[in-house]
């Protein structure tokens, strides 16, 4: 098994590293490989819909989301984890994200994804929401915890004061284990969701 975590701050050791460092404790002792991409601090731009990559099989923007895609395809979960920003999550991520998952040209289905978001006080439902949305628009399951998946701090370092918070994230983390394990059985015995073609509905005035 093996998880990809985006960290979207843009301080690999700040209070959305401390949230992803308890999940990585557990992944460990559940012999779940992790690797964690910074991206924060990244020069990546958004999605400009050229739509390139339908052709390319890859954005157009040859940069850090190439580079993520390939790891992803080679993950069996996805974290996704960010600051809180208005309300929202890091705008460089969302960037990313937007770009990563327009231009990736493998099938995410089933491919276990998790959102953590990180606040001094409030933003984080909005944030939570706004991450899962990658996921399920994608066949990608959405492991939960025992709470909304985050965590609080104001200066670095205050996120580790947040006891209810960071056994949220380990919970999160056994979690997104057992569901990656159970899915991993179960496409070995029944394989993978039948697809349909798709039906593309659009609207206009």
């Amino acid at each position: 098994m093996k998880v990809l975590i985006i960290n979207g701050s843009s301080k690999a050791d700040g209070n959305t590293g401390i949230a992803i460092n308890e999940m990585v404790k557990v992944f460990d002792a559940e012999g779940v490989e992790t690797e964690v991409v910074l991206i924060g601090n990244r020069d990546v731009r958004g999605c400009i819909a050229c739509n390139g990559c339908s052709e390319k099989g890859k954005c157009v923007f040859d940069d850090v989301v190439n580079e993520i895609a390939a790891k992803l395809e080679a993950a069996d979960g996805l974290v996704l984890a960010s600051p809180v920003y208005y309300a929202s999550a890091n705008g460089t991520l969302i960037s990313c994200l937007d770009r990563l998952f327009y231009s990736a040209s493998f099938d995410m289905t089933m491919k276990v994804g998790a959102s953590v978001a990180v606040a001094r006080r409030g933003g984080c439902s909005a944030t939570y929401d706004e991450l899962n949305k990658y996921f399920t628009i994608s066949g990608m399951p959405v492991a939960s915890s025992q709470y909304w998946n985050s965590v609080h701090g104001r200066a670095k370092g205050e996120a580790s004061q947040d006891l209810e918070g960071l056994q949220t994230m380990r919970t999160l983390a056994r979690n997104m284990t057992f569901l990656m394990k159970s899915i991993a059985l179960g496409k070995e015995k029944y394989g993978l969701p039948e697809k349909e073609e798709h039906q593309w509905t659009h609207f206009i005035r």
